[in-house]
């Protein structure tokens, strides 16, 4: 059975009800210390056995059903080809497994999908290059520890799949989730204000970590930034339109780019479909701050396609959406991406959101630092009648990734103490960072343990991902070739 501290969340208050007290910093110490004795840190080495009725390839077929069919082989294709693309895919089945491990119950807003994959560069509305998770389509108020074990595990499974000796993985994956505990360490001294500004810049990043990697890391740092700043508007013009009939169009690049003209039942009305699609943004555009409605007045939709991204998504619907401002050379590209119910709500209550687009948003605002401007939600009726949840965002401004696949060593425990640290920052903005680090301490009692459960589960992702890859080798999972974008 799970263990959790019954507890009542501090942060869940209701803004001036007379009852509001906050606990002082000694009491907020005191409740992370006390939490050691009812929850040895040591007890987060723990992963139990597995359940006879554990079906990893159940769970992710149950995701099917709401995706698009014709999609499904990409996806599987995509998980198969190593243990780390399954992992990937695959936050379903760890928070299944997630369930049964030990949990202080001090609350966070979770990321649900904090692997290394999921974090990365992208441009501030000030136009400075940071770095962030990136990806929170599972997010939702949940146990920080679940966090930390799928980053840290990722990590695990990232230096299995590079050729790291066993000696070397747990080291970087104990540094990982070491950098996680001295910054939020560091963050229980400082004011909420303080927490709430910190972030991490291009230029701060590379002065912080820049220094752990060789000079040819460094330099593939440099191009990295460079790289990112190229994936602009002006850049997905150049890869994603073409003139057709002297208008400006989104270029199809089947299954992975799809029109949506090529989409709608023949004889379909042109104008009834531009007005569906003028409709939905209008209602997308008030969950705008006003003055950003103001610049998204600015554009006018041109078209827009169908787009496959990531790996655990495919089969979700995801929309890229071309609109033009003053002529050709003006784009804003938004992608719309389909929210579906979190895969930690099964564990931990539903979010209080009815609408998945806006959990998203509400999550990805109060986890990072700063956020794209055309964030936003809507929900909208699909070519099937049904009504569906999206989020929305730019497509590419400025984002960049690191290429895990292959790192060396010392960048990936450069790169995994990053990620550690920006994971801690994330938390500490909607949990009681003073109790969890009191609960962390400073010694590695917590790292060494939850390195054993991260090699332990990495043994079991092995397993899970042998099990697909069974399945497509018997035809009771179809697969296509697993196309990249």
């Amino acid at each position: 059975m799970t263990r959790t501290a019954g507890r009542t969340r501090a942060a869940a208050r209701t803004p001036g009800a007379a009852e509001v007290r906050h606990p002082t910093r000694a009491e907020r110490v005191a409740t992370g210390r006390a939490l050691r004795s009812e929850f040895p840190r040591s007890s987060h080495a723990e992963l139990p056995p597995e359940r006879r009725d554990r079906d990893p390839l159940e769970l992710l077929s149950s995701q099917d059903a709401a995706r698009v069919p014709e999609l499904l082989p990409i996806r599987y294709a995509r998980m198969a080809v190593s243990p780390f693309t399954f992992y990937r895919g695959a936050a379903q089945v760890m928070a299944d497994d997630l369930a049964s491990t030990p949990r202080t119950g001090l609350t966070v807003q979770a990321c649900g999908d904090a692997h290394l994959s999921n974090f990365g560069l992208f441009a501030s509305p000030e136009r400075r290059l940071v770095f962030d998770i990136n990806d929170f389509d599972e997010t939702l108020p949940g146990p920080w520890e679940w966090d930390v074990k799928r980053l840290a595990t990722s990590v695990e499974v990232a230096g299995r799949e590079n050729g790291y000796p066993a000696k070397e993985r747990r080291a970087i994956v104990e540094a990982s989730v070491a950098a996680y505990r001295n910054c939020m360490r560091d963050l229980a001294g400082k004011t909420s204000l303080e927490v709430w500004y910190t972030h991490i810049t291009s230029d701060e990043l590379a002065e912080r970590f820049g220094s752990n990697v060789s000079r040819s890391g460094r330099k593939l740092l440099s191009k990295t930034f460079a790289k990112a700043r190229t994936r602009s508007n002006l850049g997905a013009l150049e890869r994603f339109v073409g003139e057709q009939d002297g208008q400006q169009r989104l270029l199809a690049d089947a299954p992975l780019v799809v029109p949506v003209r090529d989409l709608v039942e023949p004889g379909t009305d042109p104008d009834e479909l531009a007005a569906q699609l003028r409709d939905m943004l209008a209602r997308y555009r008030e969950t705008l701050e006003p003055e950003r409605r103001a610049l998204f007045d600015r554009f006018q939709l041109v078209d827009m396609a169908r787009k496959v991204v990531g790996v655990g998504s495919v089969g979700t619907r995801c929309w890229m959406l071309l609109l033009l401002g003053t002529d050709e050379r003006d784009p804003l590209f938004l992608q719309a991406k389909e929210a579906e119910p979190s895969a930690l709500e099964a564990y931990v209550g539903r979010s209080e959101y009815d609408n998945a687009g806006q959990r998203v948003v509400v999550g990805q605002r109060l986890m990072q630092t700063v956020s794209d401007i055309f964030l936003g939600w809507i929900r909208a009726s699909g070519f099937d009648g049904r009504r569906r949840d999206f989020y929305l965002r730019q497509l590419r401004d400025w984002k960049g990734s690191a290429e895990v696949e292959t790192m060396l060593p010392a960048g990936m425990k450069a790169y995994g103490e990053l990620c550690g640290w920006t994971l801690a920052r994330a938390h500490a903005r909607s949990g009681d960072r003073i109790a969890i680090a009191a609960y962390l301490g400073s010694g590695a009692s917590f790292d060494v343990a939850v390195a054993e459960f991260a090699r332990r589960y990495a043994d079991r992702n092995t397993d899970d991902h042998g099990a697909l890859v069974s399945a497509i080798g018997s035809g009771h999972v179809v697969a296509a070739e697993p196309l990249i974008d």
